[in-house]
């Protein structure tokens, strides 16, 4: 156990660490899922954003103690990889079909087919979690709820659409070059850790960008095509039938769309927390910042953090200290109403 007051303290010998890695077979391809967790438990999916998988998106919001014992003791964790993407992918060959975002989105169900999975929680980023909501809206009955970082559902705008042109032209004749890495970088990151001439870029930008190093071109583009391609979905927000949670940097080149996203979800089932100083990534940039509200959301199902470990004093969800009311799907509905959360960076 950590010497802080601030800390928790996890029994590593009691959570599955090791993941095994899928290779499932899809009409539109093959996916690599890596599962970590006891597969009786229920199931939280995840998908990244653009260029990345599991280990550059998740890995500071699983690495953070509290966020690992609360998501570990309550899921069994599915990362989905953008086709291509996992680690050691092979390079898409020519002749490889182009995909669309209903293509991901469908793949989806066939890999919950696959491991025999009905409903799910879904845990996504950026483009990551605009496909997870397309999938919400088009198989709504096996969604749980939808936690979102830095969510997409409106068509690119011009700028979007033109920044992604010019990457995709470069990934085609020049791979994943510097330029490449630097946009990708800048939608990921705020400035703050991005660094500038007198300051050094953090160390999480620095291993993204060795991470970036490490995709295969052709890949990046098939998923970048897809996502400059996606239809506005707006319409669809209204008739998703679970919660969702959202959260976003408030320097994240995506922030008025989570704005536009959350004002045409039902209100009654959905939440906003804005996370200041940070880029698209608060799941790496920032990833205290979603503990809090992610246990008042999991909690609206029965989920907790589990009683034998030390809780933190930022956190007020000890499980003996709630009243049992409060875990009542009702209860959490209105607790959880739109409105603006401002976390204040720690300095």
């Amino acid at each position: 156990m950590a010497d802080s007051s601030d800390s928790v303290s996890v029994d590593m010998e009691s959570v599955p660490l090791a993941g095994k890695e899928h290779i499932v077979k899809t009409g539109r391809g093959s996916v690599s899922v890596a599962v970590f967790g006891d597969q009786d438990k229920p199931a939280l999916i995840t998908y990244p954003d653009l260029g990345l998988n599991y280990m550059s998106c998740f890995q500071g919001l699983f690495f953070c103690p509290e966020a690992f014992s609360l998501l570990l003791h309550n899921f069994c964790i599915y990362h989905i990889s953008p086709p291509g993407h996992e680690l050691g992918a092979a390079v898409a060959g020519p002749d490889e079909p182009s995909l669309s975002v209903d293509d991901l989105a469908d793949q989806i169900a066939e890999i919950l087919d696959y491991f025999g999975l009905g409903a799910v929680m879904c845990l996504g980023v950026t483009a990551g979690a605009y496909i997870l909501t397309l999938f919400a809206i088009k198989y709504s009955h096996r969604v749980m709820g939808l936690i979102l970082v830095s969510p997409l559902c409106k068509a690119p705008s011009w700028t979007e659409w033109l920044c992604n042109k010019v990457m995709s032209n470069l990934l085609y004749i020049c791979g994943m070059c510097g330029i490449v890495k630097e946009l990708l970088l800048m939608r990921y990151f705020s400035k703050d850790v991005r660094g500038s001439v007198d300051v050094p870029e953090s160390d999480i930008v620095q291993s993204c960008r060795r991470l970036l190093g490490e995709r295969q071109s052709p890949n990046v583009l098939r998923f970048l095509e897809a996502i400059n391609g996606r239809p506005d979905i707006t319409d669809g927000l209204r008739k998703l039938q679970c919660r969702s949670l959202i959260f976003v940097g408030e320097n994240s080149p995506f922030h008025y769309e989570a704005l536009h996203m959350t004002s045409k979800l039902d209100r009654r089932f959905s939440a906003l927390v804005e996370v200041q100083a940070c880029g698209s990534m608060v799941t790496e940039e920032q990833p205290d910042a979603m503990l809090i509200p992610l246990e008042y959301f999991l909690m609206g199902y029965g989920f907790f953090r589990p009683s034998q470990l030390s809780v933190s004093p930022r956190s007020p969800l000890s499980p003996t200290s709630i009243s049992p009311e409060l875990f009542s799907p009702e209860s959490m509905g209105l607790k959880l109403k739109p409105i603006k959360t401002r976390i204040q960076a720690e300095v």
